[in-house]
């Protein structure tokens, strides 16, 4: 870990705060290295549930990427630094824990593509969002083109990337690229942690297992696909108390088991 990235722990919620505020939390090689060692320390963390992705300062957070830093790069230190970039989002998506971004200011280029990584994603009011990547001579190019079309649909999804248009909070709610919109984009998102946390960690895990392996499978290999994650919940300790719980009217304690 550095700097660039803090981690707050919480027991079985964490914050991990993009550090960079002077820098807007660019995407410099500090920041992408500090979010892969998060990612990295949080999936062996048995007892961590869900993890607040969000940025310190008040201008951003994440303007995208780090362009000073980019300019004293040659394509071959590009290439690799890109490469690593993906590397660090990748690691969020396929975490077995839930991340949710909470989003304030600028969310731009690799900013946005950091936040659809997350699983959620809750916006600030005054939150602009977008990937401006083509009125700089490249395109997104660390999933963008990717995750949004399988979020909110191609066409959309191009008009974006396309135009390298921004929209307001507002509209990205309205064409489901966040959750929720909030002024407090922080308690919001540390709300949905909350409700994370109480439920079964290996039904979680699962699930999400599920929805981001599935979602783009044949039905048939779908529901086999749910099935396998269903199989891991049957002889957990925590099914059965799910079921005495149920019984006696009374909320689960659920220990990950």
């Amino acid at each position: 870990m550095n700097n660039a990235v803090l981690v707050e722990d919480h027991g079985p919620k964490w914050v991990v705060r993009l550090n960079m505020p002077e820098r807007r939390n660019a995407l410099g090689r500090a920041v992408v290295e500090g979010i892969l060692g998060a990612a990295a320390r949080a999936a062996t963390v048995r007892s961590l549930r869900a993890i607040v992705l969000c940025g310190a300062g008040e201008k951003a957070f994440c303007a995208g990427a780090d362009l000073k830093e980019r300019q004293g790069l040659n394509p071959d230190e590009v290439r690799e630094f890109v490469t690593l970039l993906n590397r660090s989002f990748r690691a969020i998506e396929t975490s077995p824990k839930v991340w949710i971004a909470a989003i304030h200011g600028a969310c731009l280029g690799g900013g946005l593509e950091l936040a659809l990584c997350a699983d959620m994603r809750v916006a600030q009011r005054d939150a602009v969002l977008g990937l401006p990547e083509v009125r700089l001579g490249i395109l997104p190019g660390a999933g963008g083109t990717q995750r949004l079309p399988r979020l909110i649909g191609m066409a959309r999804a191009k008009e974006l990337i396309l135009t390298g248009s921004r929209i307001s909070a507002k509209e990205a709610l309205n064409l489901g690229l966040v959750n929720r919109v909030d002024e407090d984009h922080e308690a919001a998102a540390h709300a949905l942690a909350d409700e994370v946390c109480e439920a079964a960690p290996i039904s979680v895990q699962q699930a999400k297992r599920a929805v981001n392996l599935g979602w783009d499978l044949p039905i048939e290999e779908g529901l086999a696909l749910e099935r396998e994650c269903y199989e891991v919940t049957i002889p957990t300790q925590d099914r059965l108390e799910g079921l005495r719980a149920f019984a006696e009217k009374r909320a689960p304690q659920f220990k990950g088991e």
